[in-house]
């Protein structure tokens, strides 16, 4: 993706948007930086993004703005279907979230981890447990560092992992973003004044898996009957997480031990007992069996 010389303008200055911004100016791109909050609200974050020579637009959206770009990035905290997003897109100008932008350029495999409850000690168990295996790992997304940060890191390379914690907000502006593995731990209604209803809620959720192919994983919870709803959509390689049933290819409890099943005609082989987990709670049992 080049971006050399081009006009990129980022819509709302959160952490994401701080950090997409001057991403964005040290790849050579002209940018602008629009949000709906006072330049006194905004003071934390402006001195540094007119050092770097990002131009800023506080306290309101200027329409003019948003037709003179090759490119519009939004920030997760920032509706798609705004009227100065659906002006832009008369213009034909590409709209793509901060995780789209970092997916172009990270170079790592991504395990990309979503739901309603359990994403971020998901993550972090995750990370910590690649990290112990010997892979070269790093955390962020919605926890931690931005995704847009980790491209620039020493560690953002082939043989290495991007393990993100991903919100709808998130998802719901990507394109090309293709995780190696992806993990939906569960759906309850959340966000509807966002999303409309649960089910686009969910919809949003479930575009993690839209570029995955038979070569990759989708990690669902069998305990959920709206996540096992995911599982007649997608094409990648589908492993189950379950506390309560036994699952035909993944890991479950069973008589007390979390047990894995490396494939439908595998046999159920025991992992460790649900006693020896030291997080207190059955949420945190599901936790660790779909990491």
């Amino acid at each position: 993706m080049e971006l050399k010389g081009k006009k990129v303008l980022v819509v709302g200055l959160g952490v994401s948007g701080f950090a997409a911004a001057l991403f964005l100016r040290r790849h050579g791109a002209q940018v602008t930086v629009s949000d709906l909050r006072s330049a006194e609200a905004l003071a934390k974050h402006i001195p540094a993004l007119l050092d770097a020579g990002v131009n800023v637009e506080a306290g309101g959206h200027g329409h003019a703005t948003f037709r003179r770009q090759d490119l519009i990035v939004l920030s997760p905290g920032v509706a798609p279907n705004t009227p100065e997003m659906d002006e832009a897109r008369t213009f034909h100008i590409p709209i793509i979230g901060e995780v789209e932008l970092a997916a172009r350029f990270l170079k790592t495999n991504i395990l990309a981890i979503t739901g309603s409850n359990g994403k971020t000690t998901t993550t972090t168990l995750t990370g910590e447990i690649l990290k112990a295996g010997g892979l070269t790992t790093m955390v962020g997304g919605n926890i931690g560092l931005p995704a847009i940060e980790l491209t620039e890191m020493p560690e953002n390379r082939s043989d290495a992992w991007s393990v993100l914690e991903l919100s709808s907000f998130q998802l719901e502006s990507v394109d090309t973003f293709h995780p190696k593995i992806a993990v939906l731990l569960n759906l309850t209604p959340d966000h509807l004044d966002r999303h409309g209803s649960f089910e686009n809620y969910a919809m949003a959720k479930e575009r993690m898996f839209t570029r995955q192919t038979a070569d990759d994983f989708a990690v669902l919870n069998a305990d959920d009957a709206r996540v096992q709803q995911a599982a007649s959509r997608v094409a990648s390689q589908v492993f189950w997480f379950s506390r309560t049933k036994l699952v035909r290819q993944g890991a479950c409890v069973h008589q007390g031990v979390v047990a894995f099943r490396a494939s439908e005609t595998a046999s159920l082989e025991p992992v460790l007992p649900v006693e020896a987990i030291p997080l207190k709670g059955a949420h945190n049992v599901e936790d660790r069996k779909s990491v």
